[in-house]
């Protein structure tokens, strides 16, 4: 009881030191709200893209050609000399430049494979890659129209997207920023309050108080755990879930039982670190490489499955990866527990091996601060 009472009571003064400091306040509500909100409105898809068309042909297909090329995809395609498309894709005011040679629709008519040129500007390298394959498929579906015979496949593939039927980008993204950005806050929060104490010399005075390094730790890895898991559910239920109209169909209690134990995982890693950087700008470019490089392999950003086998091997069972899994399974999927367990035994399990750890590296520090 004693030991938890000196938790409790170190927990309150981390949070007067956290509700006092209105950087961090500031950072927290920006990093669940501006951030989140930005995140959806992210894409990947081509929209608006530019056109230009050198018509040389001027006949009935290559007219069918040109406005074929509609919104949302591209903007209405603009007729351009072809002395001149260079100049303007290099002002970026052309994405894409489709010359159409002359006879084009004769030659379509007599059987023969006349070729179009297709510039595209690679410096736009979603919009290209993207840009030219609508392109293409564009040109080839009205040239079968124009000629009569349709391209027929010999399957026809029916396709039934679960979850996410209308695969719609604004569903994934930002849930997967809420976890993010929590481990980014978490490390941030947690290492802060420990090389602030060692800076200011008040670890010192705690120190002499009954109180030992476990329930030092543990009210840091506590408070600041609670005020993020607060904030970020906050954002789940009033940000993503009814301005961004995003759909939560699994247990909210089972995702804040799952994010309790990402962070409690995450701020053990913070303190291990903190105790490791001897001051906090020290430790802000430690922790940069290792959020980026977790982010990274995650799955959050792009799918594991297009990551080389032994990255994913590597990666497996690293935090952000867990909460990723168990994030989008409860979401998403709606998953109860006994789909997600093994997502939530591998965080408690890293938690306490973190946790382990980062107590010996802190009585370390404090027998060297005495």
């Amino acid at each position: 009881m004693r030991t938890l009472r000196n938790i409790v009571t170190l927990m309150f003064k981390e949070f007067r030191g956290l509700f006092t400091d209105p950087v961090l306040l500031v950072l927290i509500a920006f990093m669940f709200t501006g951030s989140i909100i930005n995140s959806a409105n992210i894409g990947t898809d081509v929209k608006n893209a530019t056109v230009g068309i050198i018509d040389q042909d001027r006949s009935t297909l290559s007219l069918r050609i040109r406005d074929a090329i509609l919104p949302p995809y591209f903007k209405a395609p603009v007729e351009i000399k072809r002395e001149d498309a260079d100049e303007l894709m290099d002002k970026n005011s052309l994405i894409f430049v489709l010359e159409i040679p002359p006879n084009f629709e004769r030659d379509v008519q007599a059987g023969r494979s006349p070729s179009l040129q297709l510039l595209t500007d690679a410096t736009m390298m979603t919009q290209a890659g993207l840009g030219s394959s609508y392109l293409t498929q564009i040109i080839n579906r009205e040239i079968q129209e124009f000629v009569g015979t349709p391209s027929m496949p010999v399957v026809s593939p029916v396709m039934n997207i679960q979850f996410n039927p209308n695969g719609d980008r604004v569903w994934f993204l930002p849930i997967m920023q809420e976890g993010n950005n929590a481990a980014l806050l978490i490390l941030i929060l947690v290492g802060a309050a420990v090389i602030r104490e060692r800076e200011r010399g008040t670890i010192e005075h705690m120190l002499v108080m009954p109180v030992n390094s476990f329930e030092l730790m543990m009210s840091k890895i506590l408070a600041n755990s609670l005020v993020i898991m607060a904030a970020e559910l906050l954002s789940v239920w009033l940000i993503v879930h009814h301005m961004l109209d995003v759909p939560i169909n699994g247990s909210i209690v089972l995702y804040a039982a799952g994010l309790w134990l990402f962070l409690f995982c995450v701020a053990s890693l913070g303190v291990m670190l903190a105790t490791v950087a001897p001051s906090m700008a020290q430790f802000g470019l430690l922790i940069i490489p290792i959020h980026m490089v977790t982010l990274l392999f995650s799955g959050s950003t792009s799918a594991r499955s297009n990551m080389p086998e032994a990255a994913q091997m590597i990666s497996e069972y690293w935090p952000q990866t867990q909460f990723a899994n168990f994030s989008q399974n409860v979401v998403f999927r709606g998953a109860g527990l006994d789909i997600v367990w093994p997502q939530m035994l591998a965080l408690t399990l890293l938690g306490l091996a973190f946790l382990g750890y980062a107590l010996l590296r802190f009585r370390k520090m404090l027998e060297q601060q005495g």
